[in-house]
């Protein structure tokens, strides 16, 4: 099954202040989960967050969190960029 992963405007504002590297595994993070859907313990550090919410370390300093909702194809990268200001 194919999800279908959106990322907030927010998310790409951020992620144009990550380093090229960053940026790059943050984009193999979005095939990965457009492939295989949200729960990927395959990634650095994931871990659930509570309801419904994910996020896993892209380098030492950087993380990715995202929104899937059991039952949808859709999932929402709501934040990616430094772990000192991630949302959770």
């Amino acid at each position: 099954m194919k999800y279908k992963v959106v990322m907030r405007n927010r998310v790409r504002r951020i992620s144009e202040r990550m380093p090229k590297r960053m940026l790059d595994r943050l984009d193999i993070l979005v095939k990965d989960l457009e492939e295989n859907g949200a729960f990927r313990k395959n990634w650095p550090n994931f871990s659930e967050l509570g309801a419904n919410r994910y996020h896993c370390h892209l380098g030492y300093h950087w993380v990715a969190c995202w929104l899937w909702e059991k039952g949808t194809i859709e999932i929402e990268v709501y934040y990616a960029g430094s772990r000192e200001n991630a949302p959770y």
